[in-house]
């Protein structure tokens, strides 16, 4: 790892140590999870932005996927390591598998084994059903339940080989409600949830959890329609911020006997 990338990560586990075992009750969590390393997909901008800096405020060195967005990504690992952990940004297409085992090889030589996964990768395009063809559903899907699918293929084993391991799924309220965007991007959100409750019973006794996050109307750039009238839609009257995703994103990184749950954070839209 270069000195640009790292941060002042005393106390931290070398790349290549082995992970530590869960706490016990009442212990302090960060001790637990200072020095693990952390990958981010998609985590240059809106929600995998605050997911990456939070990772970092609770010890964590992170690994920024991005696939076209440079300057936003090495932004976020700039602030990475501003907060003393290690950071790097690291490119890939997650939807395509060759570069999925490029960036996991990647992340670890640069940063150690990763720990925390968060697949929050993924694509909305707005489209009524009559206008979506075979390469528009190709294309959503591919973007937001294929990628998944395939990092969390890649960084499953070591996981599962080290005894300890956090997968969270970033989804959508779409999947409970229908959402807005369309039927390609509502079925690959609900695809992540029948993902997350599988990965979870296939790793329950590995010492490694999986579960989701379901965010509904995030005050993000992918925010579907006016942003006043979405606010109305919300019964607390507003929409929800990425740094309030971030935090259900840390209670599943916190929480070890909580696996194969969906998180719904929607400001009572609805009750999952």
């Amino acid at each position: 790892m270069s000195d640009t990338q790292r941060g002042a990560t005393a106390g931290g586990n070398s790349p290549g140590s082995t992970a530590s075992s869960d706490s016990a009750p009442g212990s302090d969590p960060n001790s637990v999870l200072r020095g693990k390393v952390a990958l981010v997909t998609g985590g240059g901008r809106g929600i995998g932005r605050a997911i990456a800096l939070a990772l970092a405020a609770e010890g964590l060195d992170v690994a920024v996927n991005y696939r076209t967005r440079e300057a936003e990504a090495r932004e976020v690992a700039e602030r990475v390591r501003a907060r003393g952990r290690a950071g790097v940004a690291l490119q890939a297409d997650v939807s395509q598998q060759a570069e999925v085992t490029r960036l996991v090889q990647q992340a670890e030589k640069e940063l150690g084994p990763i720990s925390v996964l968060v697949n929050n990768a993924g694509s909305a395009l707005p489209q009524n059903w009559t206008e979506i063809t075979e390469q528009d559903w190709d294309a959503v899907v591919d973007n937001n339940l294929k990628s998944a699918f395939l990092v969390t293929q890649a960084v499953l084993p070591g996981l599962v080989a080290r005894r300890w391991g956090r997968v969270i799924m970033i989804s959508s309220g779409a999947a409970q409600t229908g959402g807005v965007v369309g039927v390609h991007y509502t079925s690959a959100k609900a695809g992540m949830h029948g993902m997350t409750r599988a990965y979870a019973k296939a790793v329950v006794k590995d010492g490694v959890t999986v579960n989701a996050v379901a965010p509904a109307l995030i005050d993000t750039e992918m925010r579907v329609g006016n942003r006043e009238a979405r606010a109305r839609m919300i019964p607390q009257g507003r929409l929800g911020t990425s740094e309030e995703c971030a935090e259900a994103v840390l209670f599943c990184v916190r929480t070890p006997y909580m696996t194969g749950q969906v998180i719904h954070l929607n400001g009572g839209l609805y009750f999952g």
